[in-house]
């Protein structure tokens, strides 16, 4: 029989995208990351968020490492300790118009213009914001940075609350179990339901469903 495969241990966040930063004279930088790109309904969501330029070892983790109880304490304690914090959607009709990145771009620059104090500098999840701020975008930020992993919690705590709110005035897709993803049990409320008014009609297995449009009819 052959060994167990060998779990590596999970990254521990720090400060060093950060730091580079500080050493520039910004010292206050804003953590940026978002939740739900990838589903089929509902909306993006990005949160960003300014902590305390103290150097101090948070126990904030990428979301996706913890279960949905640690996400939700620890969400809370990023809003008790942040200097400023702020939360914003992007909905399926934004998402169809822009498509995803953009308007998960969008919803950032609006989470950021709501920051008080102001970001100086920021650091994100690999999302290549146009900016006049300086940034740091590298991928896998939320697992790597403090300041990333405590907007991952935000982001997808937020997230999972609307989508149980739309589980509740949509019911039968199953939204408050699988938050909006492609899961099998979701493709059969589709097949069975049809397409709601909060799924992306741009998504391919969406706009499948929905048909061609009278524009791309022969």
């Amino acid at each position: 029989m052959p060994p167990p495969a060998h779990t590596p241990p999970a990254v521990t966040p720090d400060w060093a995208f950060e730091r580079e930063h500080w050493r520039r004279g910004y010292f206050r930088v804003a953590g940026v990351d978002e939740a739900g790109r990838g589903a089929w309904a509902g909306p993006v969501t990005v949160a960003a968020v300014i902590l305390p330029g103290l150097a101090t070892d948070y126990p904030f983790r990428d979301s996706k490492q913890l279960t949905p109880a640690a996400r939700e304490t620890l969400a809370a304690e990023v809003r008790r300790v942040a200097l400023s914090w702020a939360v914003e959607h992007a909905w399926p009709e934004e998402i169809d118009r822009l498509n995803i990145l953009g308007a998960t771009h969008a919803a950032a620059l609006r989470a950021l213009a709501r920051l008080d104090p102001p970001p100086q500098a920021l650091v994100t999840d690999y999302l290549k914001l146009r900016t006049p701020l300086p940034l740091s975008a590298p991928p896998r930020a939320d697992a790597l940075s403090y300041s990333v992993a405590a907007a991952s919690l935000l982001a997808k705590t937020e997230r999972d609350r609307l989508m149980l709110e739309l589980d509740a005035r949509h019911p039968g897709y199953g939204f408050a179990a699988h938050k909006g993803y492609g899961a099998p049990a979701h493709r059969a409320a589709l097949q069975r339901l049809g397409v709601s008014e909060v799924h992306r009609r741009s998504y391919a297995p969406i706009a499948r469903l929905l048909g061609p449009t009278p524009e791309e009819q022969p």
